[in-house]
């Protein structure tokens, strides 16, 4: 190929002369990567396809040529990278390929399409689509993973564990309020998820490369045909924004954070050290050195598969941080940490909710835990409280019972009456009743609270408003 006509065969190629450095032409394109958002190109191009008939571009009849011809692309192409990439040499982008498979099907009719179009609102608008759909799928497999934590809630009864603030016990909470804890962060995360959604919904195409479409496009016709709520209203803003990237990205990490507490936790909790639950062998693995391990693969590799979420946000925040308006090449960057970031949390989420079904807890050791080193103290000083006893000196009191206890090797259950009457003259026999474990999740009596009656109507509540998520 002649070296003019290797520039004929660019989508830009009139103004140039000179043939682009080897290296350098490899080395800048896209399609290596943007191959895989030929699905939101196709839907881009059907909808602009519409919008340019309606302006009389097209006829009636190359509008169904070409609407047919871009299905044709979609169905003919196997969506496989390296399969993909090698069939096309020459392409820059997805933009480009999907014109040269067009023009295979429909001939010199397929260089009408990017009448009226540039590939700025083409990349920003694919970017939206694969956004969005990557935001469905991700609140789909969020809610499972909900649903599978309230399943194991509801399973666990009123089993108890210790809570923890320093690391250091706390309090008796039952299994399903702590298990509700990430439930509540989740819920954050879908609000996030649907308020990103919400917010990216416009459509750029009709924007042009800049300062608009040089035809009169009625932008609402491409709009509705890719399910947008309306137009973008600045076709600058529009070509170059990225907001919708990086709210995607910023909830993802927070997700991630989330998620890698909650490995955290259960990587801690399957230690003998701990020895709270079993992780299930079907998500674990061996060592091969020492015979007797069971590790903990999933939980770590979840944990450190969130560092790549912060990642992707990080990236993108320093791309587009120091950019004039409107578009420029570097945003080119800004395609693989969505798509890392969209794979990474789907591989995640595709794990997550069975192996959250099939946790095992292990009832004894938790209540152990929970009813030994004084986590009634809180129940204990409350008790004090109800008495009259200003809170302040309640915990005094309740404190000197503690070191009585711990030097003399007994629980406040177990220190007898007329010891603590020597502390204080307002403890009596239903002192004991006030500190049982049951009494001790009971006095938590509030909303949001870890009594009995209030987690189980939680369990309800959280059921109900996960329901309502689509």
């Amino acid at each position: 190929m002649s070296e003019q006509e290797q520039n004929a065969a660019k989508m830009w190629s009139g103004r140039f002369r000179e043939p682009l450095n080897t290296t350098f032409e490899e080395w800048q394109r896209s399609f290596p990567f943007d191959w895989r958002l030929l699905p939101q190109e196709v839907a881009a191009s059907k909808a602009h396809a519409r919008a340019i008939a309606a302006a009389g571009i097209l006829t009636e009849t190359e509008l169904i040529t070409m609407l047919e011809g871009l299905d044709k692309v979609l169905a003919t192409v196997e969506l496989d990278g390296p399969k993909v990439v090698a069939s096309a040499p020459n392409a820059e982008d997805i933009h480009h390929f999907t014109e040269l498979e067009l023009t295979k099907h429909i001939g010199n009719l397929a260089l009408k399409l990017h009448t009226g179009r540039s590939r700025n609102e083409q990349i920003a608008t694919d970017m939206r689509l694969f956004v969005r759909d990557a935001i469905d799928a991700t609140v789909i497999a969020l809610k499972d993973w909900a649903l599978a934590l309230i399943e194991l809630a509801e399973a666990s009864g009123e089993s108890v564990i210790p809570s923890y603030t320093h690391l250091q016990r706390a309090e008796p909470v039952l299994v399903a309020h702590w298990l509700q804890a990430y439930v509540s962060m989740i819920e954050r995360d879908l609000s996030r998820l649907t308020d990103a959604r919400k917010r990216m919904n416009l459509c750029p195409l009709g924007s042009g490369a800049v300062a608009g479409a040089t035809l009169a496009l009625d932008r609402t016709i491409a709009a509705k045909a890719l399910g947008f709520d309306a137009p973008t209203p600045n076709s600058m803003d529009a070509t170059s924004d990225r907001d919708f990237m990086l709210d995607f990205t910023q909830t993802l990490s927070t997700l991630g954070i989330h998620i890698s507490r909650f490995a955290e936790e259960l990587t801690l909790y399957s230690t003998a050290e701990f020895g709270f639950l079993d992780l299930p062998e079907a998500f674990s693995t061996g060592s091969s050195a020492m015979p007797q391990k069971k590790n903990p693969d999933l939980t770590e590799l979840i944990r450190g598969k969130s560092g790549r979420l912060l990642g992707a946000a990080t990236t993108l925040s320093m791309l587009i941080k120091g950019l004039p308006l409107a578009y420029n090449k570097d945003l080119q960057e800004g395609q693989q940490p969505i798509f890392d970031a969209a794979d990474t949390i789907a591989g995640i989420l595709s794990v997550l909710p069975a192996f959250t079904r099939s946790l095992k807890f292990r009832a004894t050791p938790m209540q152990t835990a929970a009813t030994t080193g004084y986590l009634n103290a809180m129940a204990a000083a409350t008790y004090l409280s109800n008495k009259g006893i200003p809170f302040r000196k309640a915990h005094e009191i309740i404190g000197n019972a503690v070191r009585l206890g711990l030097e003399s090797g007994r629980e406040l259950n177990d220190i007898p009456l007329s010891e603590l009457q020597s502390l204080s003259e307002a403890f009596a026999e239903d002192f004991y009743a006030a500190i049982t474990l049951e009494a001790t999740l009971d006095c938590h009596d509030v909303i949001g609270g870890t009594s009995r009656p209030r987690v189980k109507q939680a369990l309800q509540d959280a059921r109900k408003r996960l329901s309502g998520i689509n």
